[in-house]
């Protein structure tokens, strides 16, 4: 925020907006600001505006930046990626679509109203920055995240929350240490259709949940790509609008290859986790949200992948899997079919469409049953980025938060260890430790190039 709000808390001392967003998270409740005290006509002074810096602003990074600046209530004031930028991706060009976004939205930006950095550090540093947007490649997800949370900013990161287990649970004591709102990028969760399945298995519609069936299919252009680009390969000179060394960053080191920085980086293990976590951490995070198990994990883990001949891909691109929960539940995918997720019941059957949450059910009827009074409800969301800056008010734990996005990349970590590694993983999610597998333990902790470390 821009300025202080007056007031004094139960103590009789003056709290500004700043102290009050920086509180302890759950510890206060909602604030419901009436329309007639942001401005005219309802809208939000920019005094009152939450504060925003998006660090790593090419595709995801951009569409973040745009839904946030669509929110009345939200102002980008710093944009940070290492790469300047050309065409659609980078720096120069995510400062062009936020004016022309913030145009749109009736609040113009002037020439000095949104910085622009190479460093996300210089950015963190900024005291007057509350929240920031996290859409870099997985391998930088975690470290900027826990800097994040340090320098005292409550963070929207992308989904996988982390490229490793450990990370993850660095970023969740971090979250909670220093009371901030982390949502996780897992925009399935906020759908309408998706809350309403939930509500439809949880009230017994379509019986006793048997089995959940995931496909996750690798068909795409984009996978066909990836599985023909097989060189042969020349290190190339990294153009001079990138720094490819901060790039890396602590991911281990290796020539610039274009195909595998940009979007191709989902596909090589160091700096990201295949379909598994791509597609795959929406897919799964929603078996977690609809299964119940936000807090835990699955107890047991088996998988079998091929990878595709491409030297510079690593990542699987052909797999299948199974896992099981500790209440006996299986859940059993492959990368096939329609994407998405179907919620097999001893009474029927509803199967959850990724991208979008479209719904499809046996029998039909159940998409036309009503939840009655009485019956169990789960919240709903205004929208994934809504839901965050709401949280970032009240200091409310939002749909997505720290444990629920770590707990989803979890799985997606174990499966592609159970892929690499040709075996079972027995998975305790008390103490987040595979059991009697040392190997597997060292792989799933991904070592860092120094001197980046957690």
């Amino acid at each position: 925020m821009t300025s202080s709000m007056s007031g004094r808390s139960s103590a009789g001392t003056a709290m500004t907006r700043r102290s009050f967003l920086g509180g302890t998270l759950g510890a206060i409740a909602p604030m419901i600001v009436p329309a007639r005290a942001l401005g005219r006509g309802g809208a939000v002074p920019p005094s009152e505006r939450i504060t925003i810096g998006c660090i790593g602003v090419g595709g995801q990074g951009q569409g973040n930046m745009r839904n946030f600046i669509a929110q009345p209530d939200a102002q980008i004031v710093a944009l940070c990626d290492v790469e300047r930028g050309a065409g659609t991706k980078g720096l120069m060009p995510a400062l062009a679509a936020a004016r022309t976004q913030a145009e749109k939205a009736g609040r113009p930006l002037g020439e000095k109203d949104v910085a622009t950095y190479h460093d996300f550090r210089e950015l963190l540093a900024r005291e007057d920055i509350d929240a920031v947007s996290i859409a870099t490649p997985d391998h930088w997800h975690g470290l900027i995240c826990l800097a994040a949370a340090r320098a005292g900013k409550d963070i929207y990161c992308e989904k996988p929350l982390t490229n490793s287990i450990p990370e993850g649970r660095a970023v969740c004591e971090a979250v909670k240490r220093y009371g901030r709102v982390l949502q996780t990028g897992s925009h399935e969760r906020s759908n309408d259709t998706c809350r309403f399945a939930w509500e439809l298995v949880n009230n017994g519609r379509i019986g006793r949940l048997r089995e959940v069936e995931v496909r996750l299919p690798t068909s795409e252009p984009h996978h066909e790509r990836i599985r023909q680009a097989l060189g042969p390969f020349e290190p190339l000179t990294p153009p001079e609008s990138l720094d490819y060394d901060f790039w890396l960053g602590p991911a281990p080191w290796r020539p610039y290859f274009p195909d595998a920085t940009h979007f191709g980086w989902r596909f090589w293990l160091a700096t990201g986790g295949g379909e598994m976590t791509d597609r795959g951490a929406h897919v799964l995070d929603l078996v977690q949200f609809i299964t119940n198990h936000d807090n835990s994990g699955p107890v047991w883990l088996r998988a079998s992948g091929r990878r595709g001949p491409s030297p510079i891909f690593d990542a699987f691109m052909d797999f299948e899997f199974e896992y099981r929960y500790s209440n006996g539940l299986r859940v059993y995918g492959r990368s096939e079919g329609d994407r998405g997720l179907k919620l097999i019941g001893t009474e029927g059957w509803i199967f959850i469409h990724i991208h979008g949450g479209r719904l499809e059910a046996d029998p039909p009827s159940l998409l036309r049953e009503r939840i009655l009074p009485g019956e169990r409800r789960t919240e709903r969301s205004g929208g994934h980025h809504r839901n965050f800056l709401d949280a970032v008010r009240t200091r409310r734990r939002p749909i997505a938060d720290h444990e629920i996005g770590h707990r989803t990349a979890t799985i997606c970590h174990l499966l592609n260890a159970s892929m690499e590694l040709g075996r079972t993983i027995r998975w305790d999610p008390v103490a987040e430790r595979i059991i009697g597998d040392a190997e597997a333990q060292r792989w799933i902790a991904r070592p860092m190039r120094a001197p980046w470390r957690i």
